[in-house]
């Protein structure tokens, strides 16, 4: 079922429609939550307060633009308030866990030659390590922008910012990583 009949479902107050975009959009509502958060957990329970409160806030989607966006500004959105309202910094454990191990997998592209799989590895682990030395906003907008694959206006938007302030969390993340990466 697509997105625009479990929404009008959801609007006349039939909860399979949640259900169905719970089904869609979990797992890439938590991964953006927990680029931004670098907490599982707490990625979690943003998501799953933002899919509880999907029934109440869905009379104010605009039917006409897609729900994926709409939603995941929602999630980014109370990512970044509950860094603000947390203040914590959560660190990556060194040692490999479950989670890490599966994010590492989801990453791994399996055609290539073990050698490449190992640089790509090493790779992926240091820009997520120098992600954790970001801002909540610059983390969001590297999200948003190469996670998410949003463009600088739609970012604008949908974090209600104006184009020059996006753009500048943008250029500083990406001259900050470079520094870290370096």
């Amino acid at each position: 079922m697509e997105d625009r009949a479990a929404i009008s479902l959801l609007k006349q107050g039939d909860l399979r429609g949640l259900e169905i975009l719970v089904k869609r959009y979990q797992v890439q509502a938590i991964h953006a939550g927990q680029l931004i958060l670098r907490d599982r957990g707490l990625a979690e329970e943003v998501v799953q307060s933002a899919f509880l409160r999907l029934p109440e806030i869905i009379h104010i989607f605009d039917d006409t633009r897609p729900f994926k966006p709409w939603f995941m500004r929602i999630v980014i959105n109370d990512a970044l308030k509950a860094t603000r309202r947390d203040n914590r910094l959560v660190e990556l454990p060194e040692e490999a866990d479950e989670d890490a191990s599966r994010m590492a997998n989801w990453l791994r592209d399996g055609a290539d030659p073990p050698e490449i799989q190992i640089i790509t590895a090493e790779t992926r682990q240091a820009v997520r390590k120098a992600l954790q030395l970001l801002t909540p906003e610059q983390r969001s907008v590297i999200v948003m922008r190469y996670f998410l694959e949003m463009s600088g206006d739609d970012m604008a938007s949908k974090m209600d910012r104006p184009l020059s302030t996006i753009k500048w969390w943008l250029h500083s993340a990406k001259q900050r990583l470079r520094e870290i990466l370096q």
